[in-house]
C-alpha cells in the first residue's frame, strides 16, 4: 500500500477485527444475558409497520439461548428525553417481537430494579423478556455510570447487537460494556466483518462511490478516504461543488460555491495519497426539477446557465463500471443523481446493478450504506447483490469518516 497523508486532525480508517464474539462466550447455563438491540421501528396505531429490525435481532436471541441464557432485551424507542412518554414504550413491541421470534417475550415496565431482577428469575430456562425503552432515563444518553451500574446488576454478560447505535456513548450502547463481559452479537459481527473487509483490511485495489446533495455533510467522510481508498467516485450534488472548485460552469445546479477550497484541499490530498479522484465528464442537465423533466446529456463544460445537473451521463456511468471492473473492493454511500425522479436515476440505477452483479460473481467485495443509498440500491434492485447493505446510517457515515465508534471500542479484545 502507498503511503497515506493524513489530512490534519483526522484518524484514519478503522480495523474492526479484534472483537469478543458469542462464540468466545462458552456455556451460558443459568446466566442472563443483556442484550442491546435496535428495535426502534416503524409503528402506526400501536402496530409495527416494519419488523426488519425485529427479526434482525433472532439470530443473536436463540444463539444465547442454545447456550443456556435467559435473554433480557434492552432497546430505546424515539426521543423521549429522559421522561415517560406513554406512546414511546417498548410494551407494543414486545408482542410483534414474540410473533416474530415464534416465542413468548415477556415485558416489564423498566430496565432497572429489584422488580426487573426478580421478573427475570421468574423466567423460565432460555426465557426472553423485553425492558422499557432505556432512553426513559436521563442517564442513558449521558453514559451515567451509575444507572450503567443498576443495569449490569441484572444479568451476567452483556451483548450489544445495534451497530446503528454504537456511535453513540451511551449506557446501553457502550458503558454496560465496561462491566460485565461483552461480546458481539451475530448482527454486530456480520457488520464489523464486512466493513473489516471494506476499509480496515481490504482487498485492494479498493474504489469507494461517494454521492448525495452536499459536500458539507460530507467533508470528514472524503478527508478519511482519500487516505483510504485508491480511487474515490463523486457524484450527485456533491460533484458540481467539485467541478465549480476547477471553474466549470455548473449552471443553476446545486452546489456549495463557498466550499471550492475544501473541495481544492481534498483532490490535493487525493493527489498526495495516490488516490484516483473521478468526476463526471458528461451530465444529463434540465430547466426544472422534476420528474420526466424535459432534459439533454452533454459535456461537463457544456451546462448553460439556465440548466442544472440532475444525473451522470453515460460516459460517466461507463468510466465509473470499468473502474469497478478494476477494482477488488467497493465502498458505496450516496446515490449519483436524483434518483427519485425518473430519469434521473439511470446513473445510480446503472452503476448499483452493475457492481451487484460483480458482487454475485464472486469478483467484488461491494459494501454500502448509509442515508439514501439503501432507497437508491433498492430502487435499483441491486440491494440483495451486495456483498453487505448496512441500515446504520449514522454510525455507518461515522465508520467512513474514520471516527472510533464508542460501541465497537468497547468490545475489543
Amino acid at each position: 500500500m502507498p503511503h497515506r497523508t493524513r489530512l490534519a486532525g483526522h484518524s484514519g480508517g478503522n480495523t474492526m477485527s479484534s472483537f469478543k464474539r458469542l462464540a468466545d462466550a462458552g456455556d451460558l447455563t443459568g446466566k442472563t444475558a443483556l442484550v442491546r438491540v435496535d428495535f426502534n421501528v416503524p409503528m402506526e396505531n400501536g402496530l409495527v409497520t416494519d419488523d426488519t429490525r425485529l427479526r434482525a435481532a433472532i439470530d443473536t436471541v436463540q444463539t444465547l439461548r442454545t447456550q443456556g441464557a435467559k435473554v433480557a432485551l434492552l432497546a430505546h424507542f424515539g426521543r423521549p428525553k429522559g421522561e415517560r412518554v406513554a406512546d414511546m414504550s417498548l410494551a407494543p413491541i414486545a408482542g410483534a417481537f414474540a410473533k416474530v421470534l415464534g416465542s413468548n417475550v415477556s415485558f416489564i415496565a423498566d430496565c432497572k430494579g429489584e422488580h426487573v431482577k426478580q421478573a427475570i428469575a421468574d423466567l423460565d430456562p432460555a426465557g426472553v423478556i423485553l425492558l422499557e425503552n432505556t432512553r426513559f432515563y436521563a442517564g442513558e444518553e449521558k453514559g451515567d455510570p451509575e444507572l450503567a451500574k443498576e443495569i449490569a446488576a441484572l444479568g451476567d454478560i452483556y451483548v450489544n447487537d445495534a451497530f446503528s447505535a454504537a456511535h453513540r456513548k451511551h449506557v446501553s450502547t457502550a458503558v454496560l460494556a465496561t462491566l460485565l463481559p461483552a461480546y458481539a452479537g451475530v448482527n454486530m459481527e456480520a457488520e464489523l466483518d464486512a466493513l473489516d473487509k471494506a476499509l480496515g483490511t481490504p482487498e485492494r485495489p479498493v474504489l469507494a462511490v461517494v454521492g448525495g446533495a452536499k459536500v458539507s455533510s460530507k467533508i470528514d467522510l472524503l478527508k478519511n478516504l482519500v487516505t483510504q481508498v485508491d480511487s474515490l467516485a463523486i457524484g450527485g450534488g456533491m460533484a458540481n461543488t467539485f467541478l465549480a472548485a476547477q471553474g466549470i460552469s455548473v449552471g443553476k445546479s446545486l452546489c456549495e460555491h463557498d466550499l471550492a477550497e475544501t473541495a481544492r484541499e481534498i483532490m490535493q490530498v487525493a493527489k498526495e495519497n495516490n488516490c484516483n479522484i473521478l468526476l463526471p465528464v458528461d451530465v444529463v442537465v434540465a430547466k426544472d426539477f422534476k420528474a420526466h423533466a424535459e432534459n439533454r446529456t452533454c459535456a461537463t463544460d457544456e451546462v448553460a446557465d439556465d440548466e442544472m445537473i440532475l444525473d451522470a451521463g453515460v460516459r460517466t456511468i461507463a468510466q465509473l463500471v470499468a473502474a469497478m471492473g478494476n477494482s477488488k473492493t467497493l465502498v458505496w454511500n450516496g446515490p449519483l443523481g436524483a434518483f427519485e425522479l425518473t430519469p434521473f436515476d439511470k446513473a445510480t440505477v446503472a452503476a448499483a446493478q452493475a457492481a451487484g452483479i460483480r458482487a454475485s460473481d464472486g469478483k467484488l467485495i461491494a459494501v454500502a450504506g448509509g442515508g439514501d443509498t439503501v432507497a437508491a440500491l433498492n430502487h435499483a434492485e441491486a440491494a440483495d447483490e451486495f456483498t453487505f447493505v448496512s441500515t446504520a446510517g449514522g454510525a455507518f457515515l461515522e465508520w467512513m469518516e474514520g471516527k472510533p465508534l464508542p460501541g465497537v471500542e468497547a468490545l475489543k479484545a
